[in-house]
């Protein structure tokens, strides 16, 4: 008996569960870092264009090839290689199984540290002084009490399938996060210093955007931000009616993500002036102190600079984190849950708790040897992984698929001059463009 496949019911709600997967904390931690260490508006400009060039292209192929197939990445990639080589496809589906993997074990941990520190404001409230300060201090026992909850929120939603999980959640938490980010942005714009971080984030200054430092980190955050190469979006493309106007959703989830990125900015580098303006050190010869750890060294004092006002905005500001951590942990969690299911013939009950249970072990692994992995496990996942299947994904729909590739076809038969030039993009410019990106980070 064939299993009917669970699926998006709404266009919207696959656009909101689509665009929560690429708006994670890279668009509202790692944007915000890279603008302000490469130039603010001049870094947002860059930024733009490269989404439109690469980035856009990308996603659509990852989609069109789960859309079109209407299978896991595994078996997808499998189906879209087998005329050339359905040995490599399934290799390269595994492999990026394997990323999704990888990727869920350090963003569990660092989801939970979104988690603690969205419960510090509510400890302070109620005068429970050591246990915010618990939950705001780096340790090996918040890891593990932490990790662990945010891996089983990504579970009860997966438990309940496509629709009724997915689809149905992330109608939820993207709306209250978009709420929550233009409330944060309304206030700290009021602040002092604020304007001084408007103006480095708008203005660009030309003089900086033919720096190729510039140019590389703009490319590879335009890339990463969208959750290109775990498979994720392939998936999310398989669960759509086969050929449902896929091109007009992939430009409302890149525009989506890229509002939301903006609008992180808006936020964040504001945020940061303002906590100068208070006698803060932010920046060290122009670099952000701390980088990656910013969010969680300043921002907190910040928040306790503001006062009472300052425990509820220190509250949203880490719900908010901690919602875009979770829509984008559903579509990597269902990168193997769907493989399980579709090629091992496991319940999703089943899958999802063995997949949950593998994750629980990575991430754990990474905490207890945090100082040699975790950093390491970064640097793969997005230098070299993401990248290389990014790369994969334009070579099978520009030269490797044949048999069930539309868009290839109806270039060849000349049906239409966009559908043309589009499929000549993604064969011969996307790959180039992206080698330069994977070649320039990759050794840089």
């Amino acid at each position: 008996m064939t299993t009917v496949r669970d699926s998006f019911h709404t266009r919207i709600g696959f656009i909101l569960a689509a665009a929560g997967s690429a708006i994670g904390l890279g668009n509202i931690w790692g944007f915000p870092t890279q603008a302000a260490n490469n130039g603010g508006g001049a870094f947002l400009f860059i930024y733009l264009i490269v989404t439109l060039l690469l980035a856009l292209p990308a996603l659509y192929s990852e989609m069109y090839i789960g859309n079109q197939t209407q299978k896991n990445p595994v078996g997808a990639l499998q189906e879209a290689c087998a005329s050339k080589s359905a040995g490599l496809g399934k290799f390269a589906g595994l492999f990026g199984l394997m990323g999704a993997i990888l990727m869920l074990s350090f963003y569990s941990i660092v989801a939970g540290w979104m988690l603690s520190h969205a419960l510090a404001p509510i400890a302070e409230f109620f005068d429970f002084s050591s246990a915010s300060q618990w939950l705001e201090t780096s340790s090996l026992g918040r890891n593990i009490v932490f990790t662990p909850i945010f891996i089983v929120l990504t579970a009860l939603i997966i438990f309940r399938g496509i629709h009724k999980g997915i689809e149905r959640w992330s109608s939820r938490l993207m709306p209250a996060l978009f709420v929550m980010l233009i409330g944060l942005i309304i206030y700290i714009l009021q602040q002092p210093g604020a304007s001084e971080g408007l103006e480095m984030y708008l203005v660009p200054d030309f003089s900086q955007i033919t720096n190729p430092k510039l140019i590389i980190s703009a490319m590879g955050q335009a890339f990463f931000s969208l959750s290109i190469g775990v498979g994720g979006m392939m998936v999310y493309g398989s669960y759509l009616k086969k050929g449902d106007n896929l091109g007009k959703l992939v430009v409302s989830i890149t525009a989506l993500d890229t509002l939301i990125a903006f609008l992180a900015g808006l936020l964040i580098i504001p945020a940061l002036f303002v906590a100068q303006h208070n006698g803060l050190k932010v920046f060290d010869n122009g670099v952000l102190i701390g980088e990656g750890q910013l969010i969680f060294n300043i921002l907190p004092n910040l928040f306790d600079a503001m006062g009472d006002v300052g425990i509820i905005v220190g509250l949203v500001f880490f719900s908010l984190m901690s919602m875009a951590a979770l829509t984008s942990t559903l579509s990597s969690t269902e990168v193997p849950v769907s493989y399980l299911v579709e090629e091992k013939n496991m319940s999703r009950n089943s899958a999802t708790l063995g997949v949950s249970v593998v994750v629980l072990i990575a991430s754990m692994t990474l905490v207890a040897f945090f100082d040699p992995l975790f950093g390491m496990i970064i640097t793969w996942v997005n230098t070299f992984q993401l990248p290389i299947m990014g790369l994969f994904y334009f070579i099978v729909v520009g030269w490797l698929w044949s048999r069930g590739n539309r868009l290839q076809q109806e270039a060849k038969r000349g049906d239409s001059l966009w559908i043309t030039v589009w499929a000549n993009y993604i064969r011969f410019v996307c790959p180039i463009l992206l080698s330069i990106v994977f070649i320039n980070v990759a050794f840089r």
